[in-house]
Formats: C-alpha cells, sequence, structure tokens
C-alpha cells in the first residue's frame, strides 16, 4: 500500500513539473517581450522624435508620429513572426502593440489638454523674437495672444526701422541686424522671421548662423499665412526649397467622401436623438407663444438660397423689435449680448447650440455640411468682397473653426479668416478634428449669445 501510494506520488509529482515546464516555457517568451517592450517603445517613439518640444501640443503631427511608431512596430514584429515560425509575436501584434499605441495616443491627448490650459495660463510658453515689417509683427503678437495654445509668446520685435515703440504692445528692440543681440537681452528661446523681401536666402542663412551658437529655434512664416497642412510641400530644385502649393480640392472625389460621411452622421443623429429633439420641441411650444421651429433664409454653397431650420429661441415679435435695438457687433453682424428678444428658454438653448440640432435636416438634404464656415444671412453676402465671396465655395456647416474658437465673441474679420482658412485646407481629417473639439465648445457654451 505505502509503495503504491509512493509511486503515485512521485509520478504525480512529476507530471507536475512536467506540466510547469511546459508552462514556463510558454510564459517565458511573453514575460521578456512586456519586459523589453517598453524600451523598444520609448527608443522607437524618440527615434521619431515625437518627444521633441516642437512636436508637443501643437497640431496633429505629435498623434501622426506616434501612429506611425505603431505601425512600423506591428510590421516589423509580423514579418518576424511569419519568418521565425513562432506565435508570440503574433499575440503581441494582434493585442499589445495597438493597445500600447492606443494608451499613448490618449496619454498624448491628456497631456495636451492640460499643457493648453497651463498656456492659456500663461505658462508653459515659448518666448519669441518676431522678425519683419511693423503690420505683420503686429499680426503675429495677436494672433499668438488669441491662441495661446500655440505656447509662443512674443516678447521683442525686430524691424527694420530702427526707430525705438511699441508694436502690437511688444517693445521694438532693434533691426534685423540686432536679432542674436536682442535674443540675449530678453532671454529669448525661438526667432520668427516673417515674409519680408530684406530676409532673402542669404540674409535668413547667416542669421541661423549666428543663433546656432545659443541654439535658438528659428522658424519661417511664409507668405502664404493661411495655407498649412497637406497642401503645401518642400521640392527642392537647383539648389532652391520651393514651397509647392497645390490646389484646394473642392470638387470630385473628396466632395462626394464629404457628402456621403455628413448626410450617413446626420441621418444617426437625428435617430439617436429624436427623443431629445421632441422633448425640445414640445418645450418650446409650452414655454412661449409661437411654433417650435424657426425658418429663415440663408445663403448656400455657389449663392444658392435655402432654408435654414433651427429651434425657435426669441418671442414671435423679434424681427419688429429689432429696429428699436443697437448691435454690439461692427455692423456687418448683428450681436447683442444679452438680447432682450431671446426667451429664458431659449437663452439655455443657445449657450449649448441646442437650438441649431434641427440643421442635422438641413444636412440630410444636402444644403449643408456638417463642418463648414457659418451660413451668411442674404443681406451679409450682399456687402461681401471677392476674397470673402470665397466663403461660398464650400457648403456652410453645422460648426466650424468659428464654432471652436471663440463662436459669437469673434470679431467679423476673425471669423472671416477662420472660414476662409476652412475652405484653403479643408480636409476630412479636419473636420473629424472640428467635430471633436465641438463637444468640448458645446459644453462649456463660452462665446454664445
Amino acid at each position: 500500500m505505502l509503495s503504491d501510494f509512493g509511486g503515485a506520488s512521485a509520478g504525480a509529482a512529476l507530471a507536475f513539473l512536467t506540466r510547469f515546464g511546459e508552462l514556463t516555457t510558454w510564459v517565458m517568451p511573453y514575460l521578456v517581450l512586456s519586459a523589453v517592450l517598453p524600451l523598444v517603445w520609448v527608443a522607437a517613439v524618440a527615434l521619431n522624435r515625437a518627444y521633441e518640444p516642437r512636436m508637443i501640443g501643437i497640431g496633429s503631427e505629435e498623434f501622426r508620429r506616434v501612429v506611425q511608431c505603431g505601425v512600423a512596430l506591428i510590421a516589423t514584429m509580423a514579418i518576424g513572426s511569419y519568418l521565425t515560425k513562432t506565435d508570440v509575436a503574433r499575440g503581441y501584434v494582434v493585442l499589445a502593440l495597438p493597445l500600447v499605441t492606443l494608451l499613448t495616443l490618449i496619454f498624448r491627448y491628456g497631456l495636451r489638454r492640460s499643457l493648453h490650459r497651463r498656456r492659456a495660463a500663461g505658462a508653459c510658453l515659448r518666448r519669441v523674437v518676431a522678425v519683419g515689417h511693423r503690420a505683420a509683427v503686429d499680426e503675429l503678437v495677436q494672433r499668438f495672444r488669441r491662441e495661446p495654445y500655440h505656447g509662443m509668446r512674443v516678447v521683442a520685435a525686430c524691424l527694420p526701422d530702427p526707430a525705438r515703440g511699441l508694436v502690437g504692445g511688444v517693445p521694438v528692440a532693434g533691426d534685423f541686424t540686432d536679432v542674436p543681440l536682442v535674443v540675449g537681452q530678453v532671454d529669448a528661446d525661438t526667432v520668427a522671421v516673417l515674409a519680408c523681401p530684406e530676409m532673402d536666402g542669404l540674409a535668413l542663412r547667416r542669421l541661423a548662423w549666428r543663433l546656432e551658437r545659443t541654439h535658438t529655434e528659428l522658424v519661417v512664416a511664409p507668405a502664404l499665412m493661411e495655407v498649412a497642412g497637406p497642401r503645401t510641400t518642400i521640392r527642392p530644385a537647383a539648389g532652391l526649397p520651393l514651397l509647392h502649393v497645390e490646389h484646394p480640392e473642392l470638387a470630385g472625389a473628396r466632395k462626394l467622401v464629404k457628402s456621403v460621411f455628413d448626410r450617413v452622421v446626420a441621418f444617426g443623429l437625428l435617430v439617436l436623438l429624436a427623443p431629445l429633439l421632441v422633448g425640445l420641441a414640445v418645450a418650446v411650444r409650452m414655454t412661449s407663444q409661437g411654433p417650435a421651429l424657426f425658418r429663415q433664409t440663408r445663403v448656400g454653397r455657389d449663392g444658392r438660397p435655402f432654408t435654414i431650420v433651427k429651434f425657435r429661441t426669441m418671442r414671435p415679435d423679434a424681427e419688429r423689435q429689432k429696429i428699436a435695438l443697437v448691435s454690439e457687433g461692427d455692423g456687418r453682424l448683428f450681436k447683442i449680448r444679452n438680447d432682450p428678444r431671446v426667451t429664458p428658454l431659449g437663452a439655455r438653448m443657445r449657450r449649448h447650440s441646442l437650438d441649431e440640432l434641427p440643421q442635422l435636416i438641413n444636412v440630410l438634404l444636402g444644403h449643408m455640411s456638417l463642418v463648414g464656415p457659418r451660413p451668411p444671412l442674404p443681406e451679409e453676402v450682399a456687402r461681401y468682397g471677392d476674397d470673402v465671396r470665397r466663403r461660398l465655395l464650400v457648403r456652410p456647416g453645422l460648426t466650424g473653426l468659428w464654432q471652436v474658437s471663440g463662436r459669437s465673441d469673434l470679431s467679423w474679420e476673425e471669423s472671416v479668416r477662420l472660414d476662409l482658412r476652412y475652405v484653403e485646407n479643408w480636409s476630412l481629417m479636419l473636420d473629424l478634428q472640428i467635430l471633436w473639439k465641438t463637444w468640448s465648445a458645446v459644453a462649456r457654451g463660452q462665446g454664445a449669445y
């Protein structure tokens, strides 16, 4: 009996050790890869220059570089798995690397939001010396003040005119020959050269050589201020770096993709938000006299008029009362911060843009797009100049750059500039970015009245 028991115990122990050895053999490669993967990932991101300060917090380039690292490592491990005939790398290709890429993107997005808040409070800003003519420097100063998330603040200016003074509230510290000296005086870390004939190729090259000694970053703004992204590429020719600018694609396959995307999303949102729309319509009817919906003629693509649909936020006699009111705008847009014609419910709906939800019907009918310029009134279009009329080349949008950049707080000139920037640089990726930012802008309710 004892011998049988001892033999059984020895057999069980041997079986356990065998299974434990097999489990260790199977698990060990994953443990090794799990220990090595973070180091490999950090090295790959660093080699792709995604940790550089100029890549963090601005535009989509930092996210694109992270995705490039993920795709490159996934491809490398997939090829390695195929060549070595192992299943270890396949598990990482399917799960680990995509998860690491996604978590990195989420972390980067959270870091960006935190960084933008700190920059809005005046922290984490690069000190910039602006070099150029007075009007261009003044515009750059104002843009950086309006959009602090870019992380730059102009602290001094160098103009061709050596006379001292202020430009855009920034001191003029010298002329073009004084730039390196001014950088040291104001403790700047960046020099921004604006388009001007004095700063030709030779002058820029000499300035770059002088700034190398202090490791000061040099950035050059092209004359095409509003054209960026995939429309611009550097093409060297005969030793010269030529900036190639493609024409904006306003027709063809990209237009079809945008139209299909708009209508599919609009239909889905109408179905999803149907209970909310019905509830808001009932609330409007119960809290004030008049219809739930407000219809108004607006001007769409190529100057074609259409009827926009919104929830009514004003009293029925709003147009008659408008005669006695004075606009707080610049005369081209009628804007009043505390409009007495707006109902209490209408004010709350406007704050979070709930009154504009019925415009999804306009998107579904093809009158509007999800993203585009602000839909103008016919009397506004009648005063358009040739430049401003370019915003009619695309369909007006339910949201746009104007929506995520200040809404009614924007001046007429700033609103037009943002609309034209959208027309010049439209892409489906830009639309997705604006839609993503719209949720935050609508939730804050800032600039809506």
